[in-house]
């Protein structure tokens, strides 16, 4: 089954946009609460207000880091992989792991996500994602995990 690059970006794309919309809601929410006349000090030992900026200015981090998540994810252009080339970003991979198939994408953002055909997204920067940047079809890698070691025979890079 060949799987679509462009829908499997609009997939991801569209996950991203929701964390970014509920993490801009709850920033918005936190704010407010933050700037409320009913979160001023009561006294010297009241914490409240300067507890509630604490996590304002977390939930601002949260959305700017989401907002350059979706800006690399709609920057990632689908393109081909020839036989023999090394997997990157873009890349959809099918390993065998434990006599299982496993399809796999090479993307930016949202690590772990499941995308539509059981596709499971995987960033360069996880363990998984640093294992296999740079192998092609036929190589075998392992993914040093604290429990155990993993070993993954790469079967196709498209």
């Amino acid at each position: 089954m060949e799987i679509s690059k462009t829908v499997l970006l609009e997939e991801l794309a569209q996950l991203v946009r929701a964390d970014l919309e509920a993490a801009e809601r709850a920033q918005r929410v936190t704010v407010e609460g933050a700037t409320h006349e009913e979160a001023r000090p009561e006294n010297d030992k009241d914490t409240r207000a300067l507890e509630q900026s604490y996590l304002a200015r977390g939930q601002a981090q949260r959305v700017e880091q989401l907002r350059s998540e979706l800006a690399a994810v709609l920057a990632l252009k689908p393109r081909n992989f020839p036989d023999g080339a090394p997997i990157a970003l873009g890349a959809v991979v099918v390993a065998e792991e434990d006599a299982a198939l496993r399809t796999l994408f090479i993307a930016p953002a949202r690590g772990g996500s499941e995308l539509p055909g059981a596709v499971q997204v995987v960033t360069p920067t996880s363990p998984l994602g640093r294992a296999l940047i740079g192998k092609s079809a036929g190589d075998l890698c392992e993914v040093r995990l604290p429990q155990r070691l993993r070993e993954i025979a790469i079967v196709s890079v498209a």
